[in-house]
C-alpha cells in the first residue's frame, strides 16, 4: 500500500500570520472595536477560527463571535489570504514527497477554499492529492472529524498515514484518527505543547521535513 502524509497548513507549510493578523483586526473594527494596536495573535493561531475569535473579543466583553468570523472571513477572501508566504524550502520538500510517492493530502482547520486558493497562488496545489479544511456546515471544523473524513474519503489506512502539524490539535486528532503525529517547530506551537500532546518525533527545520516524514512511513507502522 502507499504511504500518505496529511499536512497542516498554517505554521506548518505557510507563515499566514500577516493575513491573520490584519484579518482579525479588521473583524474587531467591524464590530466597533479599535484596538491600540495589532493584536498578538501567534499563541492562538491554529485552533478553529470562532475559537480565535472567542478569545480576541472576551477582553472587550463581546459574545458576538458569530458576526466577528463572517467580517474576518469576508476580509480574509478579499485580501488577507494573499499575506502567506511558505516557509523556506517547503516547495521542495512537497516535490521531494512526491518524488518518492507519497499521497500528499492538506488537513487544516481553515475553510478549505481559502486554503485551496493560498496553494494555488503559491504554486503548490499541483502537489497534493487532496486538499481538505473545514466547510460551513462546521462538521469538519475540528482536527479528529477532519482527519477521519479525509481517510474514509480517500481509502487510507492510518498505519500508513502520518498527520504533519505545529500545535496540539494536529498531535491529538492524528492520535484519534489512529496515526501517528509529526510535531513541526517553526510554526506556532511550542516544543513542550507539542511534546506534551505526545508527539511520536519533532523536526526542527523545514530542510529536514520530507526525510522525516519519509523515515516515519517507510519504517515501523503503527497499529491502525
Amino acid at each position: 500500500m502507499t504511504c500518505s502524509v496529511l499536512l497542516d497548513l498554517d505554521g506548518t507549510l505557510i507563515d499566514s500570520y500577516p493575513g491573520i493578523s490584519a484579518s482579525c483586526l479588521a473583524a474587531l473594527r467591524a464590530l466597533g472595536h479599535e484596538p491600540d494596536e495589532t493584536p498578538d495573535i501567534k499563541r492562538i493561531i491554529g485552533p478553529p477560527l470562532e475559537e480565535i475569535m472567542q478569545t480576541l473579543l472576551q477582553s472587550y466583553g463581546d459574545d458576538r463571535v458569530g458576526e466577528a468570523v463572517t467580517a474576518y472571513r469576508q476580509y480574509y477572501g478579499e485580501s488577507g489570504f494573499l499575506g502567506s508566504v511558505p516557509y523556506p524550502g517547503i516547495g521542495n520538500c512537497l516535490a521531494e514527497m512526491k518524488r518518492c510517492g507519497l499521497r500528499v493530502y492538506l488537513a487544516t482547520s481553515k475553510r478549505e477554499i481559502f486554503a485551496s486558493r493560498i496553494l494555488e497562488h503559491l504554486g503548490f496545489a499541483s502537489y497534493f492529492d487532496g486538499i481538505h479544511g473545514s466547510v460551513p456546515s462546521g462538521e469538519l471544523d475540528h482536527k479528529p472529524e477532519l482527519l477521519a473524513h479525509i481517510l474514509s474519503r480517500h481509502g487510507l489506512a492510518p498505519s500508513r498515514s502520518l498527520m504533519v502539524g505545529d500545535r496540539r490539535h494536529d498531535i491529538s486528532g492524528a492520535h484519534a484518527a489512529g496515526m501517528r503525529g509529526l510535531g513541526v517547530l517553526w510554526g506556532y506551537g511550542t516544543r513542550d505543547e507539542l511534546e506534551t500532546a505526545g508527539a511520536d518525533q519533532l523536526v526542527n527545520s523545514p530542510a529536514d521535513l520530507a526525510g522525516t516524514v519519509l523515515s516515519m512511513v517507510n519504517g515501523k507502522q503503527s497499529p491502525g
